[in-house]
């Protein structure tokens, strides 16, 4: 029994050890850096020990116990920092950069700001999904704020305070009301009806579980650690969950385009159509760049990023975040009737031919 330390592609090694090698201890074995054994210590005794850590990185203090016949239990008191001016750092050296949650919250803040002034000066033009929109603008703000006294309170204290607890809650309402917002505006509720239809209405009650399933799942990772028992198992279903969450949203979108092209065929309002459904690919191409990008293209960098530059990851995130916002709360802002809602005959009939001849509006 002892105390070891190891970074997360060390425990990788380690699990693919312990299933190949007979009579496995983690404390012997070539991935874990060993701190101490209980063998050294006596009663009422204090021992000293460090070790050479030739790779910096990031590691996490683990307690192995090659013994499982017995149970051990324990109160165990253990700092981590790293030293910075004389002073104790307890945050991790790639999440130090605090101004990054605090510029992110002054940007959020300020694009919250713009669309309360759009909304109260096109007052008679505001549709309930505006209101949903600013929403989920608030707790993006909120949950930004969180973020950076999260930081501040473990940079000094070691602890957050409870701010994570305020964190994941107000992270868990802004997922809510953005998946929720991007299934809205692709129903084309309403901007193109009042009302949503059965099967759009099974779609927004299928998502929001499984939003909630994710962060829990989110939760359970970042409050523990590799070491954890079934903590790859939540990191398989965090990742099924957030792909099933993707698909999901998906479908709205592909229903309202092939009901706009359908539609311009009966009604005779074939330049109107075309206009909605030119935006309506746009949102689709956008929404589907910004799901590849914020899951898949940001997890890549991530993993080839050194250990100093984890605040890279943030940054990444938030910015492709607010380009994804601009784009929606700009095409969908309260305002009234486009100037393409007046169409003349000539335009109607140049339209309703792109549409005939066009095939790129198909899904």
């Amino acid at each position: 029994m002892g105390f070891f330390i190891a970074n997360i592609p060390s425990f990788r090694s380690i699990w693919n050890e312990s299933e190949y090698t007979e009579g496995f201890c983690v404390l012997s074995g070539r991935y874990a850096k060993l701190i101490f054994k209980f063998e050294n210590l006596t009663a009422d005794s204090i021992y000293s020990s460090s070790i050479e850590i030739e790779d910096p990185d990031e590691y996490n203090l683990v307690f192995g116990n090659c013994q499982p016949e017995f149970k051990v239990s324990m109160h165990v008191h253990a700092e981590m920092y790293n030293l910075k001016e004389g002073e104790k750092d307890f945050l991790p050296a790639g999440k130090t950069l605090r101004q990054n949650s605090i510029f992110s919250f002054l940007i959020d803040a300020g694009f919250f700001l713009i669309w309360v002034f759009a909304c109260i000066n096109q007052r008679p033009r505001v549709e309930k999904i505006h209101l949903i929109m600013g929403a989920l603008l608030l707790f993006k703000c909120l949950k930004m704020i969180c973020a950076s006294e999260d930081k501040m309170y473990v940079r000094k204290t070691g602890t957050p305070h409870g701010w994570d607890v305020a964190f994941y809650i107000f992270g868990f309402f802004k997922g809510i009301m953005l998946f929720t917002v991007i299934i809205l505006i692709e129903t084309g509720w309403s901007f193109l009806k009042p009302y949503l239809q059965e099967r759009e209405k099974q779609v927004l009650m299928t998502k929001i579980p499984l939003q909630v399933l994710e962060n829990i799942a989110y939760v359970v990772i970042s409050e523990t650690g590799p070491a954890t028992r079934d903590w790859m198992t939540w990191n398989q279903l965090f990742l099924l969950i957030d792909i099933a969450c993707c698909c999901v949203v998906f479908f709205p979108i592909i229903w309202s385009i092939r009901s706009l092209r359908e539609a311009s065929k009966i009604d005779g309002k074939a330049a109107k159509n075309l206009e909605k459904l030119t935006l309506f690919k746009q949102f689709y191409i956008v929404v589907i760049v910004f799901l590849y990008f914020t899951r898949i293209v940001v997890s890549a960098v991530g993993a080839f990023l050194n250990y100093r530059l984890e605040w890279m990851i943030t940054v990444l995130e938030e910015s492709v975040s607010l380009v994804f916002y601009a784009f929606i709360f700009y095409n969908f802002q309260p305002m009234e009737k486009n100037p393409y809602l007046l169409i003349n005959d000539e335009e109607e009939n140049a339209a309703a031919q792109m549409l005939e001849e066009d095939d790129s509006f198909e899904l």
